[in-house]
C-alpha cells in the first residue's frame, strides 16, 4: 500500500496500516524534514517494519511509478491541496485501474464529484473480466467528519475504539471480570488475557492464544466461563437508531409557552452596574440642573424639570428673550447633554446586545445534572452535537459567535445554548459544570481549548475531559500530564489525525470494510458483507455462520438499502443519520439468504477465507 503525505495524518496511517494491519507501506515524502517526516522516517528505520521512504517533491507520475503504484493494493492521498491529491488521483488510476483509492479532501461537494468520475474511469480504463470480483473503489473522506464518532464515544462513554456504520456509533469496550452484562451490550469481541486488561489495544500480552492469553471471537460457552476471571472486549451500542429531533411545541399550550418564555427573559441585564451608574448620573444632573431652573424661573414643579431635559437633549427652543440665569442654564445643560449623551447610547446599545444575545441563547435549567458540556459549534462541533443528540445523553453547548454554523441546529434542537467565551468568568458555572458528566472542548485554538479544560477540571476534578488538539505531540503530552494531576479522572486529548487515520486505514483494506480495532496483539475487522455467494453464510442461520477466533455476524439487513434512503434527513451540513434497515440484535435462528447484508466482525485471516475460500498460512500472530 502506498501512501502520499507527510502530516500527522500520514504518519499515522504509515503506523496503522504496519502495526495494526500487517500490511506492507511505502510513503512518499516531499522532505525528509518537513511536518512528520522524521517520525515517518523513524517507521522506516526499525527492523520490524516493512515501511519503505521514497522521497518526491510532487507526486508525478514518475514518482508513482517509483512508488509502484502500478502494482499497489491501495493508494492514500492525504496532502493538504485538494489539487494535488486530485491530480495524483487521476494519474494513479490511468497508471493502475484496478488500485484503490483513498483520498483526503476538504471540499466535499468536490469529493463527491471526484468519487464518481474515478470510479467511472475502472470501466474506461481496465479489463472487465480482469477486474472480476475485485475492489477498485474510490473513497474520499474529510478527516474532520473521521473523527466525530470516536469524539462522542469518549464524550458520551468513555474512552474505547468507535465503529461507524451509516451513522451509527458503536463502541469497543473492556468489562472487567466478573462485570454483569449491559442492555447496550451486543457481542463479545475478546475475552483478553490477564495483561493490561483495562486497554485492548496493549501490547503487553502474550503472543500466542492459550487458556491466559487474548482470544479473538470466542464462542458462547469460553465467554461464559472465562468472563469470572479475565476481562471481556465487548461491543456496545453507543448512538439509537433514531435521528436527532426538535421538541414538538403544543399550538394550545402557546399562550402558556409564550409567557413562561417573557419571564425567563434575561431582563436583568437592563439593571447592569454599567447602566445603572450611567442612567443614575444623569438622573443627577437633571435634578440638580431643575433645582438651579426652579430657582432662576419660578414656576410649577413640572415646569423645572421639562425644560431641563429639553436642553439636555437639544430639543429646547434658544432662550434668547429669557433671563440670562436660564440663558446660562441652557448652555450648562447642552454641554452636560454632550458629554453624558453618548455613554447613555453606549450603554444602551451594549444592554441591548447582551440582552439580544441572552434570548437567542437558551440557559439550561437548574436542576440539570449528568450533563455533556460541548464547547464549540464549528464543522466539528456540529456533527458531534448532532451525534450526541442521537444518543440518551443531556448537552449544553457554549459558541461565543452568535453566527457560527452549528448555532441554527442547536436552536431547532432546543439544547441550552450559550453565547458566550466558555474562558470568560462564570460561563463554565451557567453550563453547569459541576453537575456535568463529560466536558468537549471543539474550538479551533489549541491554547484556549487547555485552558478551558484547566478550568474545568478545577471547578470539577471527576469530569471527562475530550480535547480536540491540532498537534499530535501537544496533544500526547497534555494528555500524560492531565492523567498525572488527576489520576482519578479521565481525560482524552487527541489531535483529529489520530481520531481519523483508522477510519483511512479501513477505506484503503476495501470498501466493504468499516473499521479496524486494535485488540493487544491482534486486531479486529469489521466488514459488511453480501451473504450471496458466500456458502459459509448462506443457507446457514446466525448461529451456524459464526465461526471460532474467525468470524462472527453482528447485524443482518437488505443487501439493497431502502429507496427511502435518498431522501435521508442530514443535519450539521450533510451528516447522514438515515438508517438501513440493519438488525443489530438478529435471532440465533434466523436463516441467511441471498438478498442479505451481513455487518460481520473477524480476524484478517478469517477474512481472506470468506473472501476467498482458501485458508492462509496461520505465520502471523496479528492475524
Amino acid at each position: 500500500m502506498v501512501i502520499c503525505g507527510d502530516d500527522g495524518l500520514a504518519h499515522r496511517l504509515a503506523v496503522t496500516l504496519d502495526a495494526v494491519c500487517g500490511e506492507a507501506v511505502t510513503v512518499v515524502l516531499p522532505s525528509r524534514r518537513e511536518g512528520h517526516a522524521p517520525e515517518i522516517a523513524a517507521l522506516h528505520r526499525d527492523p520490524r517494519s516493512p515501511v519503505e521512504l521514497l522521497v518526491a517533491a510532487r507526486p508525478d507520475e514518475q514518482t508513482l511509478r517509483a512508488a509502484g503504484v502500478e502494482r499497489a493494493a491501495a493508494l492514500a492521498l492525504t496532502y493538504r491541496e485538494d489539487q494535488v491529491n486530485v491530480t495524483a488521483a487521476l494519474l494513479a488510476r490511468t497508471l493502475n485501474p484496478t488500485i484503490r483509492l483513498v483520498i483526503r479532501m476538504y471540499n466535499r461537494e468536490r469529493g463527491e464529484h471526484l468519487e464518481r468520475l474515478l470510479d467511472r474511469a475502472v470501466l474506461a480504463l481496465g479489463r472487465t473480466d480482469d477486474m472480476a470480483g475485485l475492489d477498485t473503489s474510490t473513497t474520499v473522506l474529510s478527516d474532520t467528519d473521521t473523527a466525530v464518532p470516536e469524539l462522542v464515544a469518549a464524550a458520551a462513554v468513555g474512552q474505547g475504539h468507535t465503529l461507524q456504520v451509516e451513522g451509527q456509533v458503536f463502541r469497543g469496550v473492556v468489562r472487567p471480570a466478573r462485570t454483569p452484562p449491559r442492555s447496550a451490550d451486543l457481542a463479545t469481541l475478546a475475552v483478553l488475557s490477564g495483561a493490561h486488561q483495562d486497554d485492548p489495544a496493549s501490547e503487553d500480552s502474550p503472543e500466542t492464544p492459550g487458556e491466559e492469553g487474548t482470544q479473538l471471537l470466542p464462542d458462547t460457552v469460553t465467554s461464559y466461563h472465562r468472563q469470572f476471571t479475565h476481562g471481556r472486549l465487548m461491543l456496545e451500542e453507543v448512538t439509537h437508531h433514531h435521528p436527532p429531533e426538535a421538541p414538538q411545541r403544543d399550538r394550545r399550550n402557546y399562550g402558556v409557552w409564550l409567557r413562561d418564555r417573557l419571564a425567563h427573559l434575561p431582563w436583568t441585564v437592563f439593571l447592569s452596574r454599567e447602566v445603572i451608574a450611567v442612567f443614575g448620573a444623569l438622573a443627577a444632573i437633571v435634578l440638580v440642573l431643575a433645582g438651579a431652573t426652579a430657582l432662576a424661573e419660578p414656576g410649577p414643579l413640572w415646569k423645572s424639570v421639562y425644560l431641563p431635559l429639553l436642553d439636555i437633549f437639544t430639543m429646547g427652543d434658544p432662550a434668547t428673550d429669557e433671563s440670562p440665569a436660564r440663558r446660562v442654564l441652557q448652555l450648562i445643560a447642552g454641554f452636560v447633554g454632550l458629554a453624558v449623551l453618548p455613554l447613555v447610547v453606549a450603554a444602551t446599545m451594549n444592554a441591548t446586545d447582551a440582552f439580544r444575545k441572552a434570548s437567542v441563547g437558551h440557559p439550561p435549567a437548574e436542576d440539570l445534572s449528568d450533563h455533556i458540556v460541548l464547547v464549540g459549534l464549528g464543522k466539528i462541533g456540529t456533527r458531534v452535537l448532532a451525534q450526541l443528540r442521537t444518543t440518551e445523553h443531556q448537552v449544553v453547548v457554549i459558541e461565543r459567535d452568535p453566527h457560527a454554523r452549528g448555532v441554527a441546529l442547536a436552536r431547532e434542537l432546543g439544547v441550552p445554548l450559550l453565547l458566550e467565551d466558555a474562558g470568560a468568568p462564570g460561563v463554565l458555572d451557567r453550563a453547569r459544570i459541576c453537575q456535568s458528566k463529560s466536558l468537549l472542548v471543539l474550538t479551533r485554538d489549541d491554547g484556549e481549548n487547555l485552558d478551558i479544560v484547566m478550568a474545568a477540571r478545577e471547578a470539577n476534578p471527576q469530569i471527562r475531559v475530550v480535547m480536540r488538539l491540532y498537534d499530535d505531540d501537544f496533544a500526547a503530552t497534555v494528555s500524560r500530564t492531565m492523567r498525572a494531576s488527576y489520576p482519578d479522572a479521565t481525560t482524552r486529548s487527541r489531535s483529529v489525525s489520530a481520531l481519523a487515520a483508522p477510519s483511512f486505514a479501513a477505506a484503503m483494506m476495501g470498501r466493504h470494510v468499516l473499521g479496524i480495532m486494535p485488540v493487544e496483539r491482534g486486531s479486529l475487522l469489521f466488514t459488511a458483507v453480501d451473504v450471496a455467494g458466500h456458502p459459509e453464510l448462506e443457507g446457514r442461520s446466525v448461529h451456524h455462520a459464526f465461526r471460532e477466533n474467525e468470524w462472527r455476524v453482528l447485524a443482518v439487513g437488505p443487501a439493497t438499502p431502502p429507496s427511502s434512503s435518498s431522501s435521508s434527513d442530514t443535519f450539521g451540513g450533510g451528516l447522514r443519520l438515515d438508517r438501513p434497515g440493519f438488525d443489530w440484535r438478529p435471532s440465533h435462528g434466523r436463516v441467511l439468504r441471498a438478498g442479505d447484508r451481513v455487518v460481520m466482525a473477524s480476524t484478517r485471516r478469517g477474512l481472506d477465507f470468506l473472501m476467498t475460500g482458501v485458508q492462509p498460512h496461520p505465520a502471523d500472530p496479528r492475524t
